[in-house]
């Protein structure tokens, strides 16, 4: 026995020698050869950790596994320490000492939690996104993890699904530049705080008929290229260490087993190299879609292009007995294993298998002063300004009588279930968060306004009167039942002797997610009808919106004099939402989703085709026989891009350095942005083009380019963006690059919909 356990770490010295030595392609060439069929299947064999315990993983079935060389990968693994024994086991009593990868949903931070993704879309700062996820590595690497999962770039246009949350909203051009500055974050050089990134949903994901998790896609191939694929081919370009397949459906056949989707897109036609990891149980599942048993699906997925199983143990127990049969080839088992023995390879696990089980990294790199200050500042950039109405009285400190910034001074009633929870501040799938260090909204405005003003509060309601329904929500992130008419009762007293109202409602962090879809997007009822009862007291009143999602705010925004809506803001959150609340901060998050008037609009996004029957934009009267609805107008109530300010800004026209352009030139489209107002702030400035004549109906706008730029009160600016070809073209019906000559329109402005126009000609 000795013996063997000697031979085993000569082994291992000699694996660990060899990989600082030799380059990939050579390192992998060997061990390949070394490798039995099982031991090659075992690679592509990812399973759940769960809650084991550092003193049970000698004695857990993962442990044996490892030992024998049949796992290659472990998500939900949490803390150094366990992490570290499961990687010894791996290590030294496998026969070739091949580490394990860690892997674990760090979607939006760790300890330090980041705000949800589509609330940080809506800062449209890439470095800010860039150092979050940076941040986010460094803290999840400390923890022993190496493999996130993460970004999720899924284009979504239907809010009622809830996994809008983890994206960054409905335009391509935005996603592909969040992906890629995530990915950078990620992964940097591959050093001991970094993790490798997995790109999610390949693909389609987001289209999810009736907005309903897990259910069926179908569109047009051109329309996945030109509207959902951008983001993926993106993050390929960047060098995204591993891609995930979705669980839905492409053209029929599940995206886990559609070749056609992993190989001839992925691989062939951009060129990645990575490696592709299924969903969670996504090929057991290909049977509930109807191609067969087990044995199949595994085969299927294998020939379509998967290199990993995460949790349905398919491969494992499927694969060896497909080769003997001969429907699987050998070479297919060896690509697979080679692209997950490459990714090792790149994490430089191979020369240190515990380089991310550093005990000092441990204590130290969590939840630091610079990390939460990142976190706070971000919060901050997030939040989107939907309405600040003037009023009259003493309430605001803003120059023209607006509602907000509010003044540090008098009584400020907090009302609402989302004002003094601890636990929902962070948002949905934050999986290393600690709730019991974070502070509450309640905190912070205390803490901000400290003896200048006093802060009452009362929860007021329940999130609905639905017991059920709110327990269906919570999903471990609970808010206290309170009795309907006492909680009323408490609220309106408090409201009513107060100077102004500061409500703090909306949805519960895991009201969006996954397995978070809603079929009705307004404020929840038992919210709703406070609200209401609060705005009849005629106060000073202000809604802070808590969601996860665009949601319907028709009824809020005819009647709240000040609407933000403010995501879930991550674990800062309570010290953010005072610095933008009182003036210490100016708003300037803009909207990434268009937000409906009525939830029969949806699906409702900027970017639509136009119809043979239009109605014009801002069309108030029902048009008979053309594309508009009896009951409600076509134009949504928050269009894509918008967002208010505490200041105001004037565009100039838009000027263009040529009217024409070639098929090599390029031209300068360029406004002068002026800070009108009194406070110094950013603004995002947005440029938009409009193919007028193609070969194929072409979108109403199409975003191209963007800058976050900051003003003193006051200072004009000028803003140029640089227009070539490539950034005109499109794909055709027979999924070519194309670029077809003639007319295009120029837009810059502050939003999708208040833009100035240029026309620029295209001629070959």
């Amino acid at each position: 026995m000795k013996k063997s356990v000697f031979s085993l770490s000569l082994a291992c010295l000699s694996l660990l020698a060899t990989a600082r030595t030799e380059p990939m392609n050579t390192f992998v060439d060997n061990l390949l050869s070394k490798m039995t069929l099982e031991e090659k299947i075992g690679q592509l064999n990812l399973l759940p950790g769960g809650d084991i315990t550092t003193g049970a993983v000698m004695k857990s079935p993962l442990a044996d596994l490892a030992a024998n060389g049949r796992l290659g990968a472990v998500l939900n693994v949490k803390g150094v320490d366990k992490i570290r024994a499961l990687q010894e086991v791996a290590v030294k009593k496998s026969r070739l000492g091949i580490p394990l990868l860690f892997g674990q949903d760090v979607i939006h931070g760790y300890q330090t939690v980041f705000p949800i993704p589509l609330a940080q879309s809506c800062s449209w700062d890439l470095e800010a996104i860039e150092q979050g996820a940076r941040i986010a590595a460094r803290e999840a690497s400390a923890q022993g993890i190496n493999w996130v999962y993460s970004p999720m770039v899924d284009i979504a246009l239907d809010p009622r699904w809830g996994r809008i949350a983890e994206g960054n909203g409905e335009d391509p051009f935005l996603g592909s530049r969040i992906g890629e500055a995530m990915i950078r974050g990620f992964q940097g050089n591959y050093g001991r705080e970094n993790v490798m990134a997995c790109v999610k949903h390949y693909a389609l994901y987001g289209a999810a008929e009736a907005g309903r998790d897990y259910n069926t896609v179908d569109m047009s191939r051109q329309r996945m290229f030109n509207q959902y694929f951008p983001p993926f081919k993106a993050a390929a370009e960047a060098g995204a260490g591993s891609f995930m397949s979705s669980f839905n459906v492409v053209d029929g056949i599940p995206a886990t087993g559609n070749r056609w989707l992993l190989t001839d897109v992925l691989r062939d036609r951009w060129h990645y190299d990575g490696f592709l990891v299924t969903d969670y149980g996504a090929i057991g599942e290909m049977v509930a879609h109807g191609v067969g048993d087990l044995k199949t699906a595994s085969v299927q997925a294998l020939h379509a292009g998967t290199d990993m199983d995460m949790c349905s143990d398919a491969f494992a127990k499927t694969l060896a007995e497909a080769v003997k049969a001969g429907k699987v080839g050998v070479e297919e088992i060896d690509r697979a294993c080679r692209r997950v023995l490459e990714a090792k390879y790149k994490l430089g696990l191979f020369t240190d298998p515990y380089r991310f089980c550093d005990a000092r990294r441990a204590k130290t790199e969590f939840y630091t002063a610079e990390h939460r200050a990142a976190a706070r500042q971000m919060a901050a950039e997030t939040f989107v300004l939907l309405k600040n109405d003037r009023v009259s009285g003493a309430a605001s400190s803003g120059e023209d009588s607006r509602l907000l910034p509010l003044k540090k001074e008098g009584t400020i009633a907090l009302i609402g279930p989302l004002g003094d929870t601890r636990s929902n501040v962070v948002g949905c799938w934050s999986t290393g968060d600690t709730p019991d260090r974070y502070s509450t909204l309640r905190e912070g405005m205390e803490r901000a306004v400290a003896d200048k003003a006093r802060i009452v509060y009362a929860q007021g309601c329940n999130i609905y009167d639905d017991e059920a329904v709110q327990e269906a929500g919570t999903f471990g992130r609970p808010i206290p039942r309170v009795d309907k008419q006492a909680a009323r009762a408490e609220a309106l007293r408090l409201a009513d002797e107060a100077d102004v109202i500061v409500c703090a409602m909306g949805e519960l962090a895991e009201m969006s997610g996954e397995c978070a879809s809603r079929s009705d997007l307004s404020l929840p009822d038992a919210q709703a009808d406070l609200l209401r009862r609060l705005v009849a007291l005629g106060k000073p009143l202000v809604l802070l919106h808590f969601s996860g999602r665009p949601t319907v705010l028709a009824w809020e925004n005819e009647h709240v004099p000040a609407i933000m809506n403010v995501w879930f803001g991550g674990s800062e959150l309570a010290d953010a939402i005072p610095d933008v609340l009182f003036g210490d901060k100016v708003p300037s998050g803009k909207l990434t989703v268009t937000m409906p008037r009525s939830l029969g609009q949806v699906p409702l996004y900027y970017n639509h085709l136009p119809t043979g029957r239009p109605v014009r934009e801002g069309e108030q009267a029902f048009r008979k026989y053309r594309s508009n609805y009896l009951d409600v107008r076509n134009d949504p109530l928050y269009p894509f891009g918008f967002g208010l300010s505490y200041t105001t800004f004037r565009y100039s026209d838009v000027a263009l350095s040529s009217t024409t352009m070639g098929p090599t030139g390029s031209v300068e489209a360029s406004v002068t942005v002026t800070n009108t107002g009194g406070r110094d702030a950013d603004e995002i400035v947005q440029l938009y083009i409009h193919d007028r004549v193609a070969s194929l109906s072409r979108p109403v706008k199409e975003l191209k380019g963007f800058r976050r730029i900051r003003l003193k009160a006051g200072e004009s600016r000028r803003v140029n963006f640089t227009i070539t070809p490539s950034l005109l073209t499109f794909y055709n019906n027979d999924l070519r690059e194309v670029l077809d000559p003639g007319d295009f329109d120029v837009m810059i402005g502050p939003n999708s919909r208040d833009v100035k126009a240029a026309v620029l000609k295209v001629e070959w």
